[in-house]
């Protein structure tokens, strides 16, 4: 049984077309190292606040889209009114982040950052930016469009539309950042 293989194939070492077991697994693998050392720093930070993971979560995104809604945070994180309850009132507490009413409905919670939040969303993504950055301009263009595909694909079809939404309105370059 033969099998046609473009040269071109061969060269990059990956077979799009014929992903074996062992291609998948290592993909895998490697998700789990980039997550372990991508986190490693910002952990540190957020252990000196006795915060975890999911305050993270929550001040990069509430960072990201300021005015954000509690409904629409939930809607992004994935996780129960509780979780995120728990979560929000220490960071409300600490003043790292800023519950505001709506302007039409006075029930609705719009999050933003405080200035101290805003600190420590810098102090957290600081590394990470540092790290992507670098493999990006060592992996070059190409790869860096490569590796966003890939990402974009595994993530679920609502917030790939999102996401694609956001895209374009970023691509003009003004959101990015040089690092």
């Amino acid at each position: 049984m033969g099998i046609y293989v473009n040269m071109t194939d061969i060269k990059s070492g990956v077979n799009p077309l014929f992903l074996r077991e062992e291609d998948l697994r290592q993909g895998m693998e490697l998700l789990f190292y980039a997550y372990r050392d991508f986190t490693s720093e910002p952990d540190a930070i957020l252990a000196k606040h006795r915060f975890g993971r999911a305050h993270h979560r929550v001040i990069h995104f509430v960072g990201r889209n300021p005015g954000i809604t509690v409904s629409e945070l939930l809607g992004i994180l994935k996780i129960t009114k509780q979780s995120l309850s728990r979560v929000l009132s220490q960071l409300v507490r600490e003043e790292f982040i800023v519950q505001k009413a709506g302007p039409r409905d006075r029930r609705q919670r719009l999050l933003e950052l405080t200035p101290k939040g805003v600190e420590i969303e810098g102090q957290l993504s600081e590394s990470q930016r540092a790290r992507i950055a670098s493999a990006y301009r060592e992996a070059g263009a190409e790869a860096v469009e490569g590796y966003r595909k890939v990402l974009i694909g595994m993530i679920n079809q609502e917030d790939r539309r999102n996401f694609r939404g956001r895209e374009t309105s970023t691509a003009s370059g003004t959101d990015a950042d040089d690092d």
